[in-house]
């Protein structure tokens, strides 16, 4: 492998440090086109499909890429905000907010988000920190729940970037946060807030992203971080075993994905006689398609049509103070050792 050259670094420059906050992507519009780009390439990561090359890229050119970038961006375009795609807004506010509350704590750090999956790409934002003389970087994922098909994935993409450079940034990653008291209880300030505003339904359920069912039997830990993420928000809530469900949304393909799916559980829910119901989506810290699409349009259609009388879509954390103050607190742990503070500065936001 060819190395890059690269400048020396004056022995008198001061070192640096930068956060990357990373999600999972996004078209760059609600267009076929684009959404055949970032289809692409997000279908193109073994991380994703674990079926072989010569199995899978046929599949994949010759029949998704045909067909499913037209009806993906009508369904985006359904959820699209005048600032661009709802992932992208929410996650560029958090970065943004998180630098400005780490600045009040006294760290100077460059803080920067990155997608997995479309622009800006991991890779690029690596090259602009490194350009701009930052020595060390802390990779921070935008999941709470840690995955080989997402956080590993965003691993691989940084050590994919690194492996051509003769000097390597020191390197730390965030591999999960499901179980961070700040995260669950800015989840469970979020469910609060919704029922002082609307009111409690009848039942709570609790969707997360999908995985195959194949990919926990060989070893992802991905399902019983979700579980514990439900209990411990189950307990903020004073909520009983009987009082929430946990389901899983987003299959794709034919094969058997983690169980029971949000969707047919609403149906059978509304069939028993559940008039009402709150729907909130732990996994996701940024509102995008598969929440405001998937279940506040999908979901919530197919629950009305079987029965149900109210069904109310809890947004995520987004942007909300307490989701902020445990994504600094979170960063501000695994800081811990750079010299990142500035002299005289240690309030708290």
């Amino acid at each position: 492998m060819p190395f890059r050259p690269e400048p020396p670094i004056p022995h008198d420059q001061p070192a640096r440090t930068a956060i990357v906050y990373c999600n999972l992507g996004t078209p760059d519009e609600p267009t076929a086109p684009a959404l055949r780009r970032y289809l692409a390439e997000f279908l193109s990561d073994p991380r994703v499909v674990e079926i072989p090359k010569l199995v899978w890229w046929p599949i994949l050119h010759g029949i998704i890429l045909r067909t499913r970038p037209a009806k993906s961006a009508a369904k985006y375009a359904s959820v699209w905000m005048p600032e661009g795609s709802p992932l992208k807004v929410w996650t560029e506010k958090q970065a943004t907010l998180l630098r400005g509350y780490l600045g009040e704590r006294g760290h100077q750090v460059t803080v920067r988000y990155a997608m997995r999956y479309g622009n800006p790409s991991i890779a690029s934002v690596l090259d602009e920190l490194k350009a701009e003389g930052v020595t060390r970087m802390l990779v921070l994922p935008a999941y709470p729940q840690y995955s080989g098909t997402t956080t590993a994935s965003v691993i691989d993409a940084v050590m994919q970037w690194a492996a051509p450079l003769r000097h390597v940034p020191e390197l730390r990653f965030v591999n999960r946060y499901h179980d961070d008291p700040g995260y669950i209880q800015a989840l469970a300030k979020r469910v609060r807030a919704h029922w002082m505003a609307n009111g409690q339904s009848d039942h709570l359920v609790m969707s997360f992203h999908g995985i195959p069912e194949r990919t926990v039997r060989l070893g992802d830990p991905y399902q019983r971080e979700c579980e514990t993420t439900a209990r411990l928000l189950a307990e903020q809530l004073g909520l009983s075993q009987d009082r929430y469900t946990l389901t899983f949304q987003s299959r794709f393909g034919k094969a058997k994905w983690l169980e029971p799916y949000t969707e047919p559980t609403l149906v059978v829910l509304a069939r028993k006689g559940l008039k009402s119901v709150d729907v909130v989506c732990p996994g996701f810290t940024s509102d995008c398609l598969e929440t405001l699409e998937e279940i506040n349009m999908e979901a919530r259609e197919a629950f009305l049509h079987a029965g149900g009388q109210a069904f109310r879509y809890i947004a995520c954390v987004n942007d909300s103070p307490e989701w902020i103050r445990a994504l600094a607190d979170l960063a501000e742990r695994h800081l811990q050792g750079w010299p990142t503070k500035r002299e005289g500065l240690s309030g708290q936001p």
